[in-house]
């Protein structure tokens, strides 16, 4: 039988904040959490794509999670992004995440290698087996190249820290085909913005977002109006958000999102090399992006599709 887990609702994906020398700024990330807290969301994930994983080292990720834990204080899961190049690296940073207290896991493929299904399959048994924690499974084939099928979950299902699918190959079919395949062997989150409503009205349970972390009031007025069956109200929200929610698909969704939160007063745009802030023409274009959403902004009563 899987572990039980409670995970449900709008889970942002966090960003790390870096000083201006480009060490770890706890403070601002601290600062942005619990402003995320505040504003009613549902769950934490650290040290996804958007916090930069790959950027930071374990003792960094470590002392990331054990202020995320502190400040959470259980009121929502916290859970930590596992995204190495190998197997044995998945293992140690998932251990290293359980010592510091968090409450589960979201795994990816291993990195930069594309491995086959036999490959991908063992990667994830290996992890599951180092740790006692439950574990998100992280379907991106689009950016990471490797696709979890539904097959695949099929053959991983005996594994009972294997719990929750975040599925983000932006083909909203695969959701159905999920349900179909597995039943409700595993919890289906939705982990790519510009498909959100149309995979929560197919029944996902969460959504692991990006633009929630500059406006994590419209993420949880849309969400609300989704789950009571609102959908007029949730496709208003949804057309409002569309041109930033198109942000999280894109290759510079770090920039983007963290220019944006920027922008909303949320830390700040620093990024790590070999990512370098935006500049010129893409950084006004997004700016304008985000300056005409604020301007006609949901929370403010004035939606405009």
């Amino acid at each position: 039988m899987p572990l039980k887990v409670d995970w449900a609702g709008v889970f942002p994906a966090v960003p790390t904040q870096f000083k201006d020398d480009f060490s770890l700024d706890l403070p601002a990330t601290r600062d942005h959490v619990e402003a995320l807290l505040a504003d009613g969301i549902h769950g934490l994930i650290m040290l996804g794509t958007i916090g930069e994983n790959c950027s930071l080292s374990l003792d960094e990720k470590v002392d990331v999670l054990k202020m995320t834990v502190e400040v959470a204080r259980g009121k929502v899961p916290v859970l930590n992004g596992v995204a190495e190049f190998t197997t044995k690296a998945a293992c140690e940073t998932s251990q290293a995440s359980e010592a510091a207290g968090v409450d589960g896991l979201m795994v990816l493929p291993a990195m930069v290698y594309n491995a086959d299904d036999r490959e991908t399959i063992n990667h994830f048994r290996t992890v599951a087996a180092a740790t006692r924690l439950p574990i998100m499974c992280y379907n991106n084939p689009p950016v990471y190249k490797v696709d979890i099928t539904p097959e695949m979950f099929q053959q991983m299902a005996d594994v009972e820290n294997l719990v929750c699918i975040k599925e983000a190959s932006g083909d909203v079919r695969r959701v159905t085909d999920l349900f179909n395949a597995l039943g409700d062997r595993y919890l289906i989150f939705s982990g790519l913005d510009d498909v959100a409503l149309e995979s929560i009205m197919l029944g996902c349970t969460g959504w692991v977002s990006g633009l929630v972390d500059a406006f994590p009031r419209e993420n949880r007025l849309m969400w609300d109006a989704a789950t009571s069956g609102d959908y007029a109200r949730a496709l208003e929200i949804y057309r409002w958000y569309m041109p930033m929610l198109h942000f999280d698909s894109h290759p510079k969704l770090v920039q983007y999102i963290k220019l944006t939160c920027a922008e909303l007063g949320y830390g700040t745009e620093t990024v790590r090399a070999p990512r370098l802030p935006l500049v010129g023409e893409e950084r006004e274009r997004i700016l304008k992006i985000v300056r005409e959403s604020v301007a006609t902004r949901p929370s403010q009563g004035n939606p405009k599709s």
